[in-house]
Formats: structure tokens, C-alpha cells, sequence
């Protein structure tokens, strides 16, 4: 008897550090969006101790899929060099040179040969040429600056196949990861019509507070067989309506440095925006024209539901104006919601933001640089500018295992529908919108376990703190001008 009642003693205390462990959904979503990176250009370094190893295709034992010498060129193959980080030059990274990138097999336009990186054009800073062979290089991290992001990858959730949803540069990703779709309006999206370029002339000022001459080219599926990707035959003001996750999930912050920036995906949404005598006058505080501010925010226990980051130029990865502190600034934004003492109340349970939030990192697109994986194209009207090339993306969590790589296809789409079957219990439901998160086939919830213990949150060691990004005084700035 005294046995039976020492094994229902355990039994009853087990049940309740179990039920302890179990949250029916997170809390929180951190959706954080760097810039212009392919996973053969930036994470050459999982490919090495400590972090791993690589093969193409994947192993068991060699579980990273990047490519670390004979990259594919028109003529044959060249094995890649470093470059800083901090690079000196930009690629071309519109729809024209996917198109080259791509090289499309003859008479199967759903299939990318991937060599044709040498086409992609290159932009030197001035005083400065672009070297030989500019697009296939890898980052240097002989002085560890990558070593934040490979231990993020390392330590929990790494996609092998993460894809751009568009084919193209930074103004129609951000559409796509703010509302998954460039389209105008919800009609063009389901006649393939997207917005396909960033703005012409330039990109000072886009969206609705946009100049009154600026457009935005659409690309639109091409009815002659088979389809060149798509052909951009007309323009539009990059002002659109239709409906975004912000309009889903309400409490919602988006951290950008420029309020008219590109990379400010709600300005170019009309009912967000409501743009009145230069200034979006509908996001309220939704919006935050400093990312530094998302840290002092989490000091102050102001977490909302969901929440898009988007850097500084200084700290966006974005080639020619970076300075290097992309790592150190991801690695800060982790280690501040993983440090945080901050709680929620769920069921009763106090839970820290790190035990309810999910932290997707990601990149807008592929910068130019080079990656041997070749995008899925999909069949239809879509498939004229959907998918583009492979990004990164790491997902954090208290209940992501520990190495964990995934060879599931991903795009922004399948960010999107993670976010709607998270908060499902609020009636949402997967593919919610109608756009790339119906077109998606996944939804990330192979990263997470949630009926586990939620693991206890080891700090990401980097060069800058987050102190240093606090206390910058640099003006904040748009990634760059492209």
C-alpha cells in the first residue's frame, strides 16, 4: 500500500510539472527581417565546428544544405571567396536579374538551371570598383562576426529550404511578409498581378505618402507558352487595398527606421495608412519609426501580439551600407526577450516572454549572391512571380529543439500561416487571408513542442549588446536606397 501510494504521489506531482510545461499557443510572435542574404552566401560557417556540417544533398550527418565550393556558372563551376560583411559593393537583386540568376531550363518553365549569378549586375560605392566575379562570394567570419547567427542556427530551429515568396527586390517581399501579397488589390492577386520592383524614381519616399509621379512596375502572367516569368507591361501608385495579418491580429507593433520607407510595409496600405498631407495618419502607434525602440519596449514589459522588426541600414545585412552589426543586433533582440523577467498569466501560470514567445528570423531576399538551390515554381498565374530564390531563417524558441534543421519547402506564405494557427483560438483560421499563406503547404509548427518542458534560455554571446543599440545616436536609416 505504501508503495502504490508513493507511485500515485509521483504520478500526481508528475501530471502537474506536465501541465506546468504544456501552452496551448504562444503568446507572442517576434517576426524579425533582415536583409538581402542567401544561405550559400551567409552561413558558410554551420559547414565547420562547432556548428555542423554540410552536404548537398543533406545527411544525417551533415544535416546543412549549402554548397561550399563548385558554384554553377553558364561555362562550368568556380569555387567561392570571402568577403566582409561590410562589403564595399551591392548586386542587382530586381526581377530582371532573377530572370538571369534563374536561367530558366528551355521548355520547362517551372525549372531554374541556377547559373547565370555572373549576369547579376553589380553597383560599387563610390571611389571603389566591384571585384571579379562579385556575386559569388561568401561572408568572411574569420573574426567571428557571423558566430551570432550560427550559434542561433545551431543551438535551435534551421530551415534548409526557405524561399522568398516573390522574385525580386526588397518593397514587394515586405508586402508579402507584412500581408502576403504585392498585389493591389485582392482581385489582382488572383489574376497574378503583383507589384514587382521597388519604386521608380526611387526609393525616398513609398507607399501612399509616396511622390504623385511615383509608380510601382506590375508584372503580370504571360498568356503565350511557356511563360519568361512573367512581364512587366505596366505601372501603378504604390498605395493598395486589401486586407493584411495586422487586420487579423490587432494588437500589433511594426519597429522600421523610416516612416516612408520601403521597407515600411504598412504605408502602402491604404486603410492603415490613411495618408493625409504627407503622413500615414491611421497606424497610430502601431508603427514605431526607430527599431531600437522594440528593446526599450521589452524593458518596459510592452510586448504586443505580434511583432515585426526591420533594422537600421547600420544593422540590415543589406550589402554596400551595412557596417557589420546585423548579427549583434538579432542576438540583442533574442537575448533581451530571452532575459526578460516579463510574465503573462496563462492559465493561472505565470509564464516569462521567453516561455510564450516565438521568434522567426528571416531574410526580405536573396541580395543578388549566389545559392544552388532552385526555387519551386508554381503552376498557374501565380507562378509567373512566385516563388523566388532561398533566404534564411531561423526560428527561436523555449520549445524548439536544441540543432533542429528542417527540409520542409517554406516561403513568407508559411510565416503567415503559423501566425493564424497560433492564434486560431481567436477564430482565425490557416490561409486566412487568401494569398501566399493559402498557397503555402506549411505552417513552422514542426519547430515547436509544445507539450515540453520549455527550455531554459542561454544568452547568444556577440560583439554589441543591447545597450549599444539603445544608446546609438546615429539617425536611424532606411537599409539603403535601392
Amino acid at each position: 500500500m505504501r508503495v502504490t501510494l508513493r507511485l500515485l504521489f509521483f504520478m500526481i506531482g508528475l501530471a502537474a510539472v506536465t501541465a506546468q510545461a504544456q501552452i496551448p499557443n504562444f503568446k507572442h510572435i517576434v517576426v524579425i527581417v533582415q536583409e538581402n542574404r542567401t544561405p550559400d552566401n551567409l552561413f558558410q560557417g554551420l559547414c565547420a565546428r562547432p556548428y555542423g556540417a554540410c552536404a548537398v544533398p543533406p545527411t544525417f550527418f551533415a544535416p546543412y544544405d549549402i554548397q561550399t565550393s563548385k558554384w554553377k556558372t553558364a561555362t562550368g563551376t568556380i569555387d567561392p571567396s570571402p568577403v566582409a560583411l561590410a562589403s564595399t559593393y551591392d548586386l542587382g537583386h530586381s526581377h530582371k536579374d532573377f530572370n538571369s540568376m534563374c536561367g530558366m531550363t528551355a521548355g520547362n518553365p517551372a525549372a531554374c538551371r541556377m547559373d547565370g549569378a555572373a549576369e547579376v549586375a553589380c553597383t560599387p560605392r563610390p571611389h571603389t570598383v566591384c571585384p571579379a566575379l562579385p556575386q559569388f562570394k561568401y561572408v568572411d567570419n574569420s573574426k567571428g562576426i557571423l558566430n551570432p547567427y550560427l550559434t542561433l542556427a545551431s543551438q535551435y530551429g534551421w530551415a534548409n529550404y526557405m524561399f522568398q515568396t516573390n522574385q525580386g527586390p526588397s518593397f514587394p517581399a515586405h508586402q508579402f511578409i507584412f500581408g502576403g501579397t504585392s498585389a493591389p488589390s485582392r482581385l489582382d492577386d488572383a489574376k497574378g498581378i503583383f507589384a514587382a520592383e521597388n519604386m521608380t524614381p526611387g526609393a525616398a519616399a513609398a507607399g501612399c505618402n509616396a511622390a504623385p509621379k511615383t509608380v510601382v512596375e506590375l508584372i503580370s502572367p504571360t498568356l503565350t507558352s511557356p511563360p519568361p516569368l512573367g512581364v512587366e507591361d505596366s505601372s501603378t501608385f504604390p498605395c493598395f487595398e486589401h486586407q493584411t495579418m495586422a487586420d487579423l491580429v490587432t494588437d500589433w507593433t511594426y519597429y522600421s527606421a523610416v516612416a516612408d520607407s520601403i521597407w515600411t510595409a504598412p504605408n502602402a496600405i491604404d486603410h492603415i495608412c490613411i495618408p493625409s498631407r504627407g503622413t500615414c495618419t491611421g497606424w497610430g502607434t502601431h508603427v514605431v519609426t526607430n527599431p531600437s525602440r522594440v528593446l526599450t519596449d521589452l524593458g518596459h514589459c510592452s510586448l504586443g501580439d505580434l511583432t515585426w522588426v526591420t533594422p537600421t541600414a547600420a544593422n540590415s545585412d543589406h550589402a554596400s551600407l551595412n557596417d557589420g552589426g546585423g548579427p549583434s543586433w538579432v542576438a540583442s533582440l533574442v537575448n533581451t526577450i530571452g532575459n526578460s523577467t516579463c510574465t503573462d498569466t496563462v492559465d493561472n501560470t505565470a509564464l516569462t516572454y521567453w516561455q510564450d514567445t516565438a521568434i522567426v528570423i528571416t531574410w526580405d531576399d536573396w541580395g543578388g549572391w549566389y545559392d544552388h538551390e532552385p526555387p519551386t515554381i508554381l503552376a498557374g498565374v501565380q507562378g509567373d512571380y512566385q516563388y523566388g530564390f532561398r533566404v534564411p531563417m531561423i526560428v527561436v524558441s523555449a520549445y524548439t529543439s536544441q540543432g533542429y534543421v528542417d527540409n520542409n519547402r517554406h516561403d513568407f506564405g508559411s510565416i503567415l500561416r503559423f501566425i493564424e494557427h497560433n492564434f486560431a483560438g481567436r477564430g482565425l483560421t490557416e490561409g486566412e487571408l487568401g494569398f501566399a499563406d493559402s498557397r503555402a503547404t506549411t505552417d513552422l509548427t514542426e519547430f515547436f513542442h509544445l507539450d515540453k518542458a520549455p527550455r531554459k534560455f542561454a544568452p547568444v554571446a556577440a560583439p554589441k549588446s543591447a545597450d549599444f543599440f539603445i544608446n546609438d545616436s546615429r539617425p536611424p536609416e532606411a537599409p539603403d536606397n535601392d
